[in-house]
């Protein structure tokens, strides 16, 4: 089922609005793609409006994780989700957005960049 980005038949107040014209193609988006904690799998650079890329993450196995205290930034292997404020389904099915908690083999880290649009999982670790 395609995603409609445009604007919604109703206005703030609850009122209908009469748009003078139909949906268009350019306002259907993509079809979700989470990244999923498996092995590591890229999809292809996509093409997106004006011509420019974005690179989705399918499967996450590594992290860059950032210790605030020491300022040093290590690459981790991803364990598991443990909350995800999203939906807490994704903890279920181990999907990893931004905001995600992860576990991660340095401890908890808080995903801080957005997978499907990234191209690369970073987080920062937890206290």
């Amino acid at each position: 089922m395609a995603l409609w980005q445009g604007k919604s038949q109703r206005k703030s107040t609850g009122g209908r609005r009469r748009f003078a014209r139909g949906k268009r193609k350019s306002e259907i988006s993509r079809e979700v793609q989470p990244a999923v904690v498996a092995p590591e799998h890229e999809r292809p650079t996509l093409r997106v409006r004006g011509a420019n890329a974005k690179t989705r993450v399918l499967g996450v196995a590594k992290v860059n994780v950032v210790d605030p205290k020491t300022k040093k930034i290590v690459q981790a292997q991803v364990v598991t989700v443990k909350e995800n404020p999203a939906n807490p389904n994704y903890v279920q099915r181990n999907f990893v957005t931004k905001g995600a908690i992860i576990e991660t083999n340095l401890g908890r880290a808080r995903v801080t960049s957005r997978p499907g649009q990234d191209g690369v999982i970073n987080a920062v670790l937890i206290g």
